[in-house]
């Protein structure tokens, strides 16, 4: 008897949690935190739907917030098993857990300050005590390698292409002589972007849990890089600074990458950057530090002596008094800073210093969800509000959208293409409901499968 329960990421994109009952071992596929809107928000204080007590393991597909970000809750409540992933997503939660403990403590701190709450006091989701604990629990494995949860359950880890140590979560149960297998895909890597591998093929899959957060969307056919060298080239004509609200983990060192080899091709002028983010500083060091895990042209890049992720004159800056010195600089200069969709972080400084002068340059490198700053330049609005002031956009707005972590639609039509035979049954998850109706409909058109879009809280039975 088998039981798959989805209780994250069914409906919208976050808040990934996915619970596999096989006769009565429970495991939970991914523990990440709702974000967006309010409504999502408020899902991260409901009780965990199970007692956290009763989930025998955790296995974690990579280490973004909307994957990872609810351990330390679900540790401080009771989990007490081990938490299975690859050595680059532990390494990575060792960044990315106790950040965000620190801005939960952050907006409690605030809210009873200004007094922006029914609860007296307001109390963090987790605090940075509780991250680090939950970092003890972590087990970490190797891609490829057989973990046997017990007789006749099997788990692997499979290269997903995403980010560093992003996996596919291979589950294999044997019945007789026969055995059953169900996959959940994390998010599916684009093909062929810098650094990372192309997501691996896979096979004889019973039921397959797939995400779709470009279900409804292609990528532009444009090449990032032709696009990253014209708006460089542009901003230097221009002699003003280019500004780059990046994501730290994943997206900031696949532009440092680009970046580099546009000024070895002389493609672009070598320029002063400055990376003005302490996560991405460290996150950054754990990509060089995980060369196993790149793809072959990257390490063959390193066997030559190349600092693959460090342009000639790049500044690493994580203090905080590095960051100010920063505002000396008028360009031409480029300045990457966290958060990817500017709605907190360094970047909200270098954004209301630059956006008023037209000689500079924002460049969007990511998806901007409605509601944030980087979707209201990306929008064109006139202003702008940071810290309580509404800025003026005068500086040259561009968006890039080829350096997306995410396979759109067609891409990964491709890789399901690949499968043996079809999976007894999809389920859609991991996208807005127009995104994951439309990747159905093209599964079901494409492939005439089985497709499931499961509800929040619904539960499935398996012939596992």
């Amino acid at each position: 008897m088998a039981e798959l329960s989805f209780y994250g990421a069914a409906g919208t994109v976050t808040g990934s949690r996915h619970l596999l009952d096989i006769n009565g071992t429970r495991l939970l596929v991914d523990c990440g935190l709702f974000q967006g809107s309010k409504q999502n928000r408020k899902r991260n204080w409901e009780p965990f739907p199970v007692e956290p007590a009763a989930i025998d393991r955790l296995l974690l597909t990579h280490a973004h917030i909307d994957h990872t970000g609810y351990i330390p809750r679900l540790c401080r409540d009771g989990f007490y098993g081990p938490i299975h992933c690859t050595y680059p997503t532990a390494d990575l939660c060792e960044v990315l857990l106790p950040d965000s403990a620190y801005l939960q403590e952050e907006d409690a701190r605030w809210a009873n300050k200004k007094g922006h709450t029914k609860h007296k006091p307001a109390l963090p989701l987790y605090t940075a005590a509780d991250a680090e604990k939950a970092l003890e629990s972590f087990k970490p494995v190797f891609y490829g390698q057989n973990l046997f949860v017990e007789d006749g359950l099997r788990v692997k880890f499979k290269d997903a292409g995403h980010l560093l140590g992003s996996s596919f979560i291979d589950i294999k149960v044997a019945k007789g002589p026969k055995a059953r297998k169900i996959l959940f895909s994390g998010d599916v890597g684009k093909p062929g972007r810098p650094i990372l591998r192309d997501p691996v093929q896979v096979y004889d899959v019973d039921y397959l849990v797939l995400e779709s957060t470009y279900g409804d969307r292609l990528h532009d056919d444009v090449s990032p890089r032709d696009e990253l060298a014209r708006v460089i080239n542009e901003s230097v004509e221009r002699g003003g600074l280019l500004v780059v609200p990046s994501f730290a983990v994943g997206r900031t060192q696949t532009l440092l990458y680009a970046i580099r080899e546009l000024e070895e091709q002389g493609d672009v002028p070598t320029l002063p950057i400055y990376v003005d983010s302490p996560m991405a500083i460290d996150a950054t060091t754990i990509f060089e530090k995980r060369l196993t895990d790149l793809n072959l042209r990257t390490r063959i890049e390193k066997l030559r002596g190349k600092q693959i992720l460090r342009p000639d004159k790049v500044k690493f800056c994580r203090t905080k008094v590095q960051s100010i010195a920063i505002n000396n600089e008028m360009g031409p200069a480029i300045i990457i800073s966290s958060s990817g969709m500017a709605v907190g972080g360094r970047i909200l400084h270098h954004l209301a210093r630059c956006l008023p002068d037209q000689r500079n340059t924002i460049m969007l490198v990511g998806y901007q969800v409605p509601g944030t700053r980087g979707r209201s330049l990306l929008d064109g609005q006139s202003h702008v509000k940071i810290h309580g002031r509404q800025i003026p956009v005068m500086a040259q707005v561009e968006n890039i959208n080829g350096y997306s972590g995410h396979a759109d639609y067609r891409e990964i039509l491709a890789w399901l293409m690949g499968f043996n035979r079809p999976p007894k049954k999809t389920f859609i998850v991991h996208g807005d409901e127009e995104a994951s109706a439309a990747m159905a409909q093209h599964i079901r058109e494409r492939f005439d499968w089985d497709v499931e879009i499961p509800e929040y809280g619904e539960t499935f039975a398996l012939d596992l």
